[in-house]
């Protein structure tokens, strides 16, 4: 069932639809809608393509986090290797999760366990995202690109990982739901 279908389904009609934005990375759409009530009203959208996130697993336990500076919020976050292709379209999630990780860590996997599928703000946001755990890493060299270059990596055990979350230290909620999802699996 399209989106589109199952908007209907749910009692939505969409009356008009009208691109306020858009760049390589990110579009914003603005829906004019008539939600199950009858009610009119606005529906801002924003657009983006799948991405993946990664938690990468070294044999004695590790992990590997990456942190970055992220403009929004002014501050350089600790958070797992994730992102997305915006030159490729219907980039397989594996062949894109080995990529990014290959980029921002330099890790290469032998092993990319697909723990599931979640969106990351699904009340303003279509962008869905690919939660794998790498195993059997190698390390290489990074693959960064020019507005990647302040990443740095941190490899740390299980336990410091998870107190870094019990401290509110990682406040990346991407992170913490692909965590939580492969912890909930029992894959880790």
């Amino acid at each position: 069932m399209s989106i589109e279908d199952a908007r209907t389904a749910a009692g939505f009609q969409t009356v008009s639809t009208r691109l306020a934005y858009s760049n390589p990375w990110t579009a914003v759409r603005e829906d004019i809608i008539i939600h199950p009530s009858g009610k009119k009203g606005l529906y801002g959208i924003v657009e983006r393509g799948e991405f993946v996130v990664i938690l990468p697993m070294h044999a004695d336990g590790r992990v590997t986090l990456i942190q970055q500076f992220r403009y929004p919020v002014g501050e350089r976050l600790l958070e797992l290797p994730m992102g997305m292709w915006e030159t490729k379209e219907n980039v397989d999630p594996v062949e894109l999760a080995l990529g990014e990780l290959r980029e921002e860590t330099g890790l290469r996997a032998g092993e990319m366990i697909h723990a599931g599928t979640m969106y990351q703000g699904a009340g303003y946001s279509n962008q869905k995202g690919h939660v794998f755990l790498a195993r059997n890493l190698t390390r290489g060299e990074t693959e960064l690109e020019e507005t990647e270059q302040d990443i740095t990596t941190q490899d740390m055990t299980l336990a410091e990982f998870e107190a870094l979350i019990a401290r509110g230290e990682l406040k990346c909620m991407v992170s913490l739901a692909a965590f939580a999802l492969i912890r909930a699996k029992g894959l880790i």
